[in-house]
């Protein structure tokens, strides 16, 4: 018994060391992940990808567009069987045109890491494909009108497991105004489009990095994706 407790306390450990998240960085944004970005990763699922990309490009008279610098469609590897679903593009995403970089994304790659995934085996987007105004959560409004896009961009990538970052995230996909500590940690099967996924909510980072006391929770939600991962025996590249 002793020796279970130690190892659990270990892992816990390892896991807090990975997304310690009290360092210094640079106010500009963070361009190394570029080399995944746009679809950098050839795949059968491009030219779908490519063609839901213009078509958010061409929505008009919408005022998170008209605000943004650039579309911020995707990063990681379209052939993955894990997608991760975040809430909408902070600064540094609308200038560089890729999902979670800067701080929240250092502290997602770490939390990836500790279950021993990376940007090439997960597939990244948001709710919304445009900044919303001083990084504020997308409005009900907003959601609706990207939603349509979302469920073909999910129904493309059609995961064997979906992750969802924060509440825009959780309502978006489960159509109920639900408050994300009370579901997160819970698994839900969802049909969107053709797309049959295993779905599960948790913190998103920029949150964690306001409350780093819900560490220990995402902590045990990474525990029940890397234990989903290994039910659904996914591969992923390791």
């Amino acid at each position: 018994m002793i020796k279970k407790i130690n190892t659990k306390f270990i892992k816990l450990i390892k896991y807090y060391s990975l997304i310690n998240h009290n360092l210094i960085y640079e106010n500009e944004a963070i361009n190394r992940y570029k080399i995944n970005s746009n679809l950098a990763i050839k795949s059968s699922k491009s030219g779908e990808l490519q063609a839901l990309k213009r078509l958010i490009d061409s929505i008009k008279n919408c005022e998170l567009k008209k605000n943004s610098t650039n579309i911020v469609f995707s990063d990681g590897n379209p052939n993955a069987k894990i997608m991760i679903v975040g809430e909408g593009p902070g600064a540094n995403e609308d200038l560089e045109g890729v999902p979670f970089i800067g701080r929240t994304g250092e502290l997602l790659d770490k939390m990836l890491s500790s279950i021993n995934l990376d940007r090439d085996n997960v597939y990244i987007t948001n709710v919304v494909n445009y900044r919303p105004p001083e990084n504020r959560n997308p409005t009900e409004e907003e959601i609706a009108r990207y939603l349509p896009y979302l469920n073909k961009h999910i129904e493309i990538i059609n995961p064997k497991i979906l992750i969802l970052l924060g509440s825009a995230a959780l309502n978006a996909i489960t159509g109920v105004n639900q408050v994300i500590s009370n579901v997160r940690g819970k698994w839900i099967d969802k049909k969107i489009g053709r797309c049959c996924t295993s779905v599960i909510a948790s913190f998103h980072p920029a949150f964690l990095m306001r409350q780093p006391d819900q560490k220990k929770m995402s902590w045990i939600d990474l525990k029940m994706i890397r234990k989903k991962i290994l039910e659904l025996k996914i591969n992923i590249g390791k």
